[in-house]
């Protein structure tokens, strides 16, 4: 079981260096970072793109890719080290590569009509075909296509004509290529270079989708032509608006023949064009920076239950032929904008997917890092905030609770390789560049303040700012220097290294130490307090050079270093000495991480891709992580969550993990309670070997010191600053927050964030409200704010948009005036009144009305027709506007107009009332359900807590496997969700029936009231000697086993068979209970209307027979009986609680076990699997969105499908239907890829292994699995521990 676990993920931007770095196919679409391949996908559920996959193989630039015409699921890449890979994006891996290119390939494309080739080309040519299967495979040269005058930019097939190619060059010109005519070399360079050797490269190229001649280019200075390749000739030269304007890419729009679309290269405007025009149809500007690609997908993402399978009926009108506009339009109006939605790339690395028919991004990922991310650091006083360095040249500042960047260095500055963060609150970053010495970035101001050139033009790799001592900074660079200096500039010290300086840190005991990591391979430790400049230690040992060096927060006098032999090692200062070598890693040492809580937890990061997590004391490697796709440089421990841990790699991602299992011991101590002492200790408690952690930091002191100043509430406070300790970002305080309000906590102490989240219900429209109203309010401030900051004009129409969704019309109209926009303004202001309608009308008579566009959502508002917006929303994927729509109408904010004054309005008001909050309650949990799928059951719990629903909230969490946070949750809630705390209990303690923590299992058991069967069940499990057996017995408050024995021999006497059952298995011989169990079970299951109830609490209590009984030869035949049982009893629940990805495995494991081992139960393989078709065939129709692949069940089917019903049980508590989905399991990962053993496809998300240690499931299965059968899917007897 992996024990750190993946929460969060910050993907790459896309790089803007190389042209064909955007492709789409169908229902997905990939953009190339530098050295990665992001692919996402359409989840057609919310209608929404979500990350899939990362491939990361290439080692070097990525130079091109290329989706396959005829297969969605294959595409190929290019890279600057002469690679070609092909790629399976379902099964998430190479199939194929081409390793030496002869070139790098420039532009690569698949051969439009030539089943598995992909051709390439790089410089002047030739073009290469590579045959990537089948009997000829093999690469071939193209017979004509090379020896050309000038570099090829890029080259395009035609899409219908067989073997037509064309080529465009750095000097302006094309060359054309097709069989059975002659060939075009160096054809149509723009009129204006006719005649001179100016350059002026192709940069776009498409072929006209509907026609065999017509080809549209852009130049990168003479702008965009329509050629006819046939006659040579140019049909139309577009002109821009201005002279400055120039164009990096275009795409035609497949649904809107004759039309295409162009990014502009300076500013981000999308400019949209019919062939029939010289002029562009529209403008927008999207972003303030530039287009580097476009690509326009094919179907747009529609609902599937809207999308119609008809072909397009346009392919007969070829693209020049006019459109004809309809009379009444001006010119303008006449062309709509095509429906489609576009893949923007911009040159700062922001990729988007925009649709155009709605003119609104449905995806904007901006500004991430497009290039290798070396450091990374929380910010000391703020830790939302997360710095990021770069190799390419910026400093980006994130928020990592919406994963989202906030601020960006100025950039240009080489390769930025290290950073620092000011102490306290100065908001400064200090960086450090390849070739501009160092620098101190103002983060607010965004600008330059200081810079430090000492090191000249050397690269400086590390940069470390005191946090003991604010005026000094510490430098080390590739000229062997390490360089102390004050912040305005005055160099202190100037130590002098006989190589290379990689590494330095500041002592965090000491102001004046600071330790080194040079290229000799040595550790070398300064006293700044001394005029030396000599080393008061050198530290020898490694046999590599010494890369990063780290104080420990917690243990005075120990550092740690990193090396490029790939080890760890540890010194301690005090006495001279290396005390420990961890080695495991097979590859240089990089990103180096003390923990800031458990004094001997060390995490380092390496060129082998992985992470390792190690307990200091004997040099263990608690877990490996295999996640990124590549180098991991950079890691740093978040301030306030002090197991929340980030790192950056060359795979250009951050990602967040989350360390608590490490210690989950700890978390079970608090929860039950313990005594502080097995909490909070000193460092040299925690460092004996094999102790179980204790947490020794800062953030622990604090919270001890805050609770013993309470004097009521202690429990409650204690529970949620813990909780909140040991959660990683991303919803744990907004959970805390909903609980406070449920509980009655008084408004005045909601923190201020709280209107960001998700919010109770009862605050949500007081909340927006003021929120609405400060947008009215706030005119510019004189710095801008931040990144993109909205005009005055947006801030008003921000304001607008809340006021109508809250039902508050007239200021809506009243802004709505302010901006302009009458006509809105007008078309609601009835659902004031008739009176203020006719006023605006006066105010504005001479004003025109003009059609306005689908702004459904005023009027329906206005109109009361609340339902038929809550339904628009949520159709259209928008779950957070639908419920807030929903509320206001809760509240009775959205009347429905009378025309007539007759006054009956009141009472239809009460009952539409009700009406809205089963709605509201409605939507609120479709919400849920959209953030528990994308991998976050704490917010899904937050959607639940919002409309008091505690039961549903914590089944969000168990679902999500949070069951920690949920136990916590639970008890602070108390009485209204006991039932499900009791069940999470039961869970936890499962987890912890290990051998280290059979106590920890038992004090969880302890805390539900009605406990007696489930500690029977434990002390069953329990597998010590007898002496210790009893001594678990006595802790429990259980007879002892000898006792147990004869009160199952006078029970079975009495013919109390579960009695029996139980006291045998706390007997000496356990054994004894399995004949007793399995003929009563066999029993009911003869019996023609037995009920899963009648015999599951039997088969459970006897799954908890210990395991080395249960494996002995005597028993194989009542163990195969067991799990047979058990299998099928399991594949029932399952059912029932809709976990459909685990039935038919449990199923298939039953039959398997059937056919091979020799029992006697009542129960055929025929009949399991007409109890499977059945499941299938009345269940699919769920599934299947398309009609023509849905076969309806047969009579017989539905009547087999019933009966199963009838037989299971109602689930006790509420909300538990449906699948486990574990934070984290919507994130790509890289890890070696597993295959499930269920399914046979790739794990997505965390996987598991079972007890052979080679079979994989997923995570997600295994839960499921162990919540409704207890025993391994292998068939061996061993119990599923996954929790």
């Amino acid at each position: 079981m992996s024990q750190v676990k993946q929460v969060g993920l910050l993907a790459a931007g896309c790089q803007p260096w190389n042209k064909d770095v955007c492709a789409a196919s169908g229902d997905r679409f990939a953009y190339c970072a530098t050295l990665a391949i992001y692919v996402y996908q359409l989840d057609h559920r919310y209608n929404e793109f979500k990350l899939r996959a990362i491939m990361s193989e290439h080692k070097k630039t990525i130079t091109a890719i290329s989706w396959c015409p005829h297969n969605p699921e294959v595409f190929a890449s290019a890279s600057a080290d002469n690679l070609l890979i092909i790629w399976n994006v379902a099964e998430q891996k190479a199939v194929a590569r081409l390793d030496n290119t002869k070139g790098i390939p420039a532009s690569l494309s698949w051969c439009w009509n030539a089943g598995d080739s992909v051709a390439f080309v790089s410089h002047r040519g030739p073009l290469y075909i590579w045959t990537v299967s089948g009997p000829d495979s093999g690469v071939t040269v193209h017979k004509e296509a090379h020896s050309f005058l000038s570099d090829i930019c890029l080259f395009r097939w035609h899409p219908l004509k067989k073997g037509k190619v064309v080529f465009g060059h750095t000097d302006g010109s094309l060359s054309i290529f097709q069989p059975g005519s002659k060939h075009q070399k160096h054809v149509l360079r723009p009129e204006s270079l006719e005649g001179t050797d100016e350059e002026d490269p192709i940069t776009a190229l498409e072929w006209d989708p509907l026609s065999t001649d017509y080809l549209l280019v852009a130049n990168m200075h003479n702008g965009i032509r329509l050629l006819d390749s046939e006659s040579l000739c140019c049909i139309t030269t577009f002109s821009f608006p201005s002279a400055a304007a120039s164009v990096q890419c275009l795409a035609w729009v497949p649904s809107a023949p004759g039309m295409f679309i162009t990014g502009d290269s300076q500013v981000g405007v999308l400019r949209i064009w019919n062939v029939s025009r010289a002029t562009p149809l529209d403008n927008f500007k999207l972003k303030k920076t530039g287009f580097h690609a476009l690509h326009v997908l094919n179907s747009p993402p529609a609902k599937k239950s809207f999308s119609s399978n008809s072909p397009s009926k346009n392919h007969y009108t070829s693209s020049t032929s006019e459109a004809v506009p309809p009379p009444t339009l001006s010119q303008n109006q006449a062309f709509s904008l095509p429906p489609g939605h576009a893949v923007c790339c911009f040159m700062d690395g922001g990729v988007g997917l925009y649709d155009m028919g709605a003119k609104k991004w449905d995806f904007l990922r901006d500004l991430g890092h497009v290039e290798t991310i070396f450091d990374c650091k929380f910010k000391p006083d703020d830790p939302n905030l997360l710095a990021t360095a770069s190799f390419d040249g910026t400093i980006k500042v994130w928020d990592i609770n919406t994963l989202t960047a906030v601020y960006t260095s100025p950039g240009n500055e080489g390769v930025v390789y290290s950073l620092s963060w000011a102490p306290g609150d100065l908001n400064c970053i200090a960086g450090a560049t390849s070739r501009n010495g160092a620098f101190i970035w103002d983060v607010k101001k965004g600008k330059m303040i200081t810079r430090f050139n000492e090191h000249g033009k050397n690269g400086i790799f590390c940069v470390a700012w005191s946090h003991k001592d604010s005026k000094r900074i510490a430098t080390c660079s590739g000229d062997g220097f390490c360089i102390i200096r004050t912040i305005d500039g005055k160099v202190l010290h100037k130590y002098k290294h006989p190589a290379a300086v990689f590494g330095c840190d500041w002592s965090q005991n000491n102001k004046d130490m600071i330790a080194t990591g040079c290229e000799d391979k040595n550790v070398r430790v300064y006293y700044l307090a001394t005029s030396s400049d000599q080393p008061l230690k050198v530290f020898t040992g490694h046999t590599a050079k010494v890369f990063h060096v780290r104080w420990s927060p917690l243990r005075e006098g120990i550092l740690c270093s990193g090396s490029d032999d790939g080890t760890v090692r540890i010194w301690d200062y005090t006495q001279d000495a290396c005390i420990n070598v961890l080695s495991g890693h097979t590859a240089p040492v990089r990103g180096l991480m003390w923990n800031t809580e458990v004094p001997y937890l060390l995490t380092s990061g390496s060129w082998d891709y992985t992470i390792r997590v190690w307990d200091t004391r004997d040099g263990t490697c608690l877990d490996t992580v295999y996640d990124h796709g590549a180098d991991v440089y950079g890691l740093t421990c978040h301030p306030s969550r002090p197991f929340t841990m980030a790192s950056c790699s060359r795979d250009s991602t951050v990602r967040l993990w989350s360390l608590t299992p490490l210690i989950a011991p700890l978390v079970v101590n608090i929860l039950t309670d313990h005594s502080w002492d097995d909490i909070i200790g000193n460092t040299d408690r925690a460092m004996v070997p094999g102790a179980p952690p204790l947490l020794c930091g800062k953030v622990s002191r604090d919270i001890k010191q805050e609770l013993d100043k309470l004097s009521s509430d202690v429990r409650m406070k204690k529970l949620r600053w813990f909780s909140e300790c040991f959660s990683p970002p991303g919803g744990s305080h907004n959970l805390w927050d909903l609980v406070a309000v449920i509980n009655g906590q008084d408004d005045s102490l909601l923190p201020q964030y709280y209107g960001q989240g998700i919010m109770h219900m009862k605050h949500l429209v007081r909340f927006k409200t003021s929120e609405a109203q400060e947008l009215t309010i706030v005119k510019m401030s004189k710095f801008g704010g931040g990144i993109g900051a909205p005009s005055k004009e947006e801030r008003l129409k921000n304001a607008a948009e809340i006021h109508i969704r809250l039902g508050q019309i007239q200021r809506y109209c009243e802004l709505m005036v302010e901006l302009g926009e009458w006509e809105k303004a007008l078309s609601v202001a009835p659902g004031v009144s008739m009176k203020y309608w006719k006023k605006l009308m006066q105010r504005r008579a001479d004003q025109l009305m003009q059609e306005g566009n689908d702004d459904v959502i005023p009027y329906c508002i206005a109109t009361g027709e609340v339902k038929k917006l809550v339904n628009f929303f949520t159709s259209r994927g928008q779950l957070k506007e639908a419920v807030l729509v929903a509320q206001g109408a809760c509240e009775g904010n959205i009347h429905v107009p009378q025309i007539t004054s007759i006054n009956h309005a009141a009472n239809s008001d009460n009952d539409n009332i009700e009406k809205y909050c089963g709605m509201l309650h409605r939507v609120c949990k479709e919400l849920a359900e959209w953030y528990f799928q994308d991998g976050c059951a704490v917010l899904a719990g937050c959607c639940h807590l919002a409309v008091d629903n505690t039961e549903l909230a914590l089944a969000s969490l168990i679902r999500g496997n949070e069951l920690e946070l949920a136990v916590c949750v639970g008890t602070v809630l108390g009485e209204s969700a006991s039932k499900a705390t009791h069940y999470v209990l039961e869970l936890l303690a499962r987890k912890y029936m290990t051998t280290a923590t059979w106590d920890l299992a038992a004090r969880l058991l302890q805390m539900i009231p009605d406990n007696e069967i489930l500690l029977a069940k434990l002390c069953a499990f329990y597998p010590g000697s007898s002496a210790e057996i009893n001594d678990l017995h006595e802790k429990c408050g259980l007879p002892s086993l000898e006792e147990c024995k004869e009160l199952a021999e006078s029970a079975q006497s009495e013919g109390e068979i579960f009695q029996a059952v139980k006291y045998y298995l706390l007997s000496p011989e356990p054994e004894k209970a399995l004949p007793i169990g399995i003929t009563y079970v066999k029993e009911q299951l003869s019996s023609p209307d037995w009920v899963v109830d009648s015999v599951y609490q039997i088969l459970d209590l006897l799954s908890y027979i210990r395991t080395d009984r249960l494996i002995l030869p005597k028993c194989s035949e009542e163990r195969n009986e067991l799990l047979i049982l058990c299998g099928y009893i399991g594949a029932l629940l399952a059912i029932g609680r809709q976990y459909s990805s685990i039935v038919p495995a449990l199923y298939e494991y039953t039959s398997q076990l059937l056919k091979r081992r020799e029992v006697a139960v009542p129960l055929q393989i025929e009949q399991l699997s007409v109890e499977l078709e059945a499941w299938r065939a009345c269940t699919q129709s769920l599934k299947v969105a398309d009609d023509s692949l849905y076969t309806s069940p047969s009579e017989a089917q539905k009547t087999e499908y019933s009966q199963i019903l009838s037989r299971i049980r109602e689930e006790p508590i509420k909300g538990l239907e449906g699948p486990d989905y574990v934070t984290g399991s919507n994130l790509p990962s890289h890890s070696d890829v597993q295959i499930s053993c269920f399914t046979g496809l790739r794990i997505q998300g965390p996987a598991f292994f079972l007890e052979d240690g080679k079979s994989a499931i997923s995570l997600n299965d295994a839960l499921m699995w162990a919540k409704v059968n207890p025993f391994s899917p292998l068939g061996t007897g061993v119990r599923l521990n996954p929790f």
